[in-house]
């Protein structure tokens, strides 16, 4: 299912170098985040909604596709199957739940995290 959703991301007008930076971001952070809530992979990546726990990792995996490496709600949501305006949904309701310490500091745990693996400073 992994490897669908690699397959999902958007291919239209890109050179073959960067066809690659999204779909291998979108796996990354979907790993993490599915280690970290304690989720299937393959649940985040599923075409239908899941259990509110796996809908709000995948919400919080969209936001760090989207806010932590920039990617476009159009071509977060192609990874995940989703809508662009789902996407945008799922950021605002992760932004919102940033002003909970305990929640910003574990969105920033899995941000470093994402990011460590890419080779990116942050």
């Amino acid at each position: 299912m992994l490897e669908h959703a690699q397959r999902s991301c958007s291919t239209a007008s890109k050179s073959p170098s960067d066809l690659d930076s999204p779909r291998r971001r979108c796996r990354k952070i979907v790993t993490h985040v599915a280690s970290g809530f304690g989720v299937k992979p393959v649940d985040i990546l599923c075409g239908t909604r899941g259990s509110q726990k796996t809908a709000f990792a995948r919400q919080v995996a969209m936001y760090l596709a989207h806010v932590g490496f920039g990617l476009g709600f159009a071509t977060v949501g192609e990874c995940f199957r989703r809508d662009r305006t789902t996407v945008a949904h799922a950021c605002r309701v992760v932004e919102d739940r940033r002003d909970d310490i305990w929640f910003d500091c574990r969105m920033a745990a899995l941000e470093l995290a994402c990011s460590a693996v890419e080779g990116e400073a942050r």
